[in-house]
This record gives C-alpha cells, structure tokens and sequence, in this order.
C-alpha cells in the first residue's frame, strides 16, 4: 500500500511540474507576441536542443547559425567562471519578422521596433520606439526575440551570444547582471571577454 501511495505521488508531483513548465511557456511565447506583434505559429528545436518559436520556417543553415552563437556564449561563459543554464535546452529563441531591412547608413540591418523605455531622449530613440538586434523576453524560462535573417547570419551568430549574455549573467552574477541589464546607460556587447 505504501508503495502504490509513492507511486500515486510522484506521477502527481510530475503532472503538477509538467503543467508549471507549459503555463510558463506560454506566458512567455504570449510576451514575445505582445512585443513583436507576430503570432509564432511554427515551433521547432535546434540540432542542440534549443527551442524555436517562428513566423515563418527556419532553415537548416538559421538553426545551425543558432546553435553556433549559443555555443559561443557557453564557452565565454565558462571561461569567465559560470556554470548555469548553458545548455541549449535551457533557450527559447523566437524570431520575429523585421521591422526594418537597412540601418539609417543603408546596411542589411533586420532589427525590431520596440517601445523606447528607458531609452526614450537618447540618440537611439526613433519617436517612440527604437531598433533592436534581439531583446530578452524572460529569464525563466531563458528566451529572447530575434529578427529573421535571409543573409549574414554571422551577425545571427553574434546577437543570440549576446541576448544569451544577459540570461547567464541573470544565472550566474546578479551585481554584474544589474549593472549591465540594458545599455541605457552606456555599454554594449560583448559583455563576456
């Protein structure tokens, strides 16, 4: 009798984790909605594990480049001394339809509006809003919006390293995290040397 108690509770502990872990995803997939005005109706993993919410289908090479920054990121996280969530599985990247092509000087730029925040003044704020490569959507679960490429995904390669600093930093040093949050303030990426 005991054993089947034990049995009964462990498949309930497990519903009752299942089911946090799904309501969290879909708190942060409704975020990266709300931010992006896109609706992620494709979802897929990288080759490493990674989880991809998109528009539109990724392409082998778009999920390699992926994989590649996050690996980057994993390896400048270890050198600097951290050891938690670098594991794809740990990312949820969404990419998002862009909201521009080109940056003001006429350079392949895809890159989403959002709202200017605390950047609101700065020479980044464009009436409102402002250009970013990639934003942090959530810590728990570890995700971030990205703009769809369809050439130079070497700097696909280098904004999920640097979305991903953010998340490890969150993981890892909160004081460092705290002080380089946003880039309000100064500073920029990389931030992991």
């Amino acid at each position: 009798m005991t054993r089947r108690i034990l049995v009964y509770l462990a498949i309930l502990i497990g519903i009752f984790g299942l089911t946090a872990r799904v309501n969290a995803q879909s708190a942060v997939v409704s975020e990266a909605q709300r931010i992006s005005g896109d609706r992620f109706t494709i979802v897929t993993r990288t080759p490493q594990g990674a989880t991809v919410y998109a528009t539109s289908q990724p392409n082998k090479a778009m999920l390699d480049t992926i994989d590649a920054g996050l690996i980057d990121l994993f390896n400048v996280a270890r050198k600097n001394g951290y050891r938690r969530n670098l594991n794809p599985s740990n990312y949820t990247i969404f990419i998002a339809k862009p909201d521009r092509m080109k940056d003001a000087s006429g350079n392949y730029s895809p890159d989403i509006a959002i709202g200017a925040a605390q950047y609101k003044g700065s020479v980044y704020d464009q009436g409102g809003f402002i250009y970013v490569a990639g934003m942090v959507v959530a810590f728990n679960p570890g995700a971030f919006l990205i703009a769809e490429h369809s050439q130079n995904l070497n700097r696909v390669r280098d904004i999920v390293r640097y979305e991903g600093e953010h998340i490890v930093l969150y993981h890892n040093d909160r004081r460092r995290f705290e002080a380089t949050k946003d880039h309000s303030q100064g500073g920029g990426h990389p931030i992991l040397q």
